[in-house]
């Protein structure tokens, strides 16, 4: 998605960054800072995920005045490299650079926010971490967001200088950066509802990047907070309520599968969790909606909105579905033959968005709930309900505890 570029130092020399920018053109800029492995696969797989976000990236190679062109694997002597590049890495200048490389990206055309602010963000990761928080401190970014930054507890003595929003995460089983020391920076920032400290008690350090060290709920959680403080901070704002309507519009209205692929990123995944059907890519995806999804639903398919909730980066949809069991469903009921009935189900789907585009839908309903309206499963001493579970969430006021014989149990206690 991205290349190289160059910036000018303060002392007129020139290192490189590695560039790229969203699909509308323009955005406020990240900068992200790397661990100690350089500008490599990864870091630029960083950046390329951040302009899918909406956002004008400039990852700076931090090693130039040591090595140029640093880029390192995990393991072995490139790991060995790594520590003894850190070791003679000087910190001051580093962040000098990074504010070199943060004066390069507010002069770039294509930086601007929704408010015509040249709004930058630093982004660090391990040793990029730390930096991140000195770059709030020394570099005048609008925004700093720190993974796993070992050696911020020693630098609180400026932490008085951050004016910016601020978030950290951290591993609660990372063992550079013990409770203890998470608690420190925690305390340090007390009554400062600007800067968040997120602990991932599961997790390592590293556990934002691939390989033995990935924690994917970790990982997960902390980019969706990291995109919320981010979008609060400096945008972009996109509208995803309608872009949800839109999808919608495309799959159940019109019907089209090209259209409603186009609402959706380069290889978005779609999971219907009861029955696992979907698909994980563009192709596989299409696949699916061409045969078994778009042009597979019932005549009088209908959604009806119960409630929605709307965040940084997904949207929350509550619902009725339904439907009259008129043909086989692939993606609900697969196999089993059309019985003519008529069903109501609630069905929760949560969406995630990478900036104007979905990523991925994870769909939600009680199949049990559908099976015992069409009449292939047997209610009677199950814990499952039909049709009910339908409308007791349009009126609450309808019974509860039905399926729950030692109810009378308790009158009156």
């Amino acid at each position: 998605m991205g290349g190289f570029i160059e910036i000018e130092a303060e002392d007129g020399e020139r290192f490189r960054a590695y560039k790229a920018v969203p699909a509308a053109g323009h955005g406020p800029a990240i900068v992200p800072l790397p661990e100690i492995f350089g500008i490599n696969a990864h870091i630029r797989g960083v950046a390329d995920f951040y302009a899918e976000e909406g956002y004008v990236v400039l990852a700076p190679d931090l090693f130039w005045r040591l090595e140029r062109d640093v880029e390192l694997g995990y393991e072995g002597a490139d790991r060995e490299k790594a520590l003894d590049l850190m070791k003679r890495f000087d910190l001051d200048q580093g962040v000098r650079d990074i504010g070199a490389t943060v004066a390069a990206a507010r002069a770039m055309p294509e930086v601007a926010g929704p408010d015509g602010r040249k709004a930058v963000a630093a982004v660090g990761f391990c040793l990029g971490g730390r930096l991140a928080y000195l770059a709030a401190a020394r570099c005048g970014v609008d925004a700093a967001v720190g993974y796993y930054g070992g050696g911020i507890e020693k630098l609180l003595d400026e932490a008085d200088r951050i004016a910016c929003p601020l978030t950290l995460h951290f591993g609660g089983a990372d063992r550079i950066s013990p409770p203890e020391v998470i608690e420190t920076i925690r305390a340090a920032f007390a009554g400062r509802p600007d800067v968040e400290v997120f602990v991932y008690p599961q997790a390592g350090h590293a556990f934002n990047r691939p390989g033995p060290h990935f924690d994917k709920p970790a990982a997960l959680m902390a980019h969706s907070r990291s995109i919320a403080m981010l979008r609060k901070a400096m945008g972009p704002h996109y509208d995803l309520s309608a872009l949800w309507d839109k999808h919608c519009e495309y799959e159940f209205a019109t019907r089209d599968v090209d259209a409603t692929m186009s609402t959706m990123v380069a290889e978005p995944y779609v999971n219907h969790i009861p029955t696992m059907t979907g698909g994980y890519g563009y192709k596989q995806l299409h696949r699916f909606y061409s045969n078994h999804f778009v042009h597979g639903n019932p005549t009088d398919t209908r959604l009806i909105p119960i409630s929605r909730t709307v965040g940084a980066d997904r949207v929350v949809d509550e619902m009725l579905f339904c439907f009259t069991h008129d043909r086989e469903i692939d993606w609900m009921l697969p196999g089993i033959p059309p019985t003519g009935k008529y069903v109501e189900i609630p069905l929760i789907a949560i969406i995630n968005f990478r900036g104007d585009k979905l990523y991925n839908e994870h769909i939600y309903w009680d199949q049990a709930s559908v099976l015992v309206q069409i009449g292939v499963l047997k209610p009677d001493g199950l814990p499952v309900a039909g049709v009910e579970t339908a409308r007791k969430l349009v009126d609450p006021a309808l019974p509860s505890n039905t399926l729950m014989a030692r109810w009378t149990e308790s009158d009156g206690r």
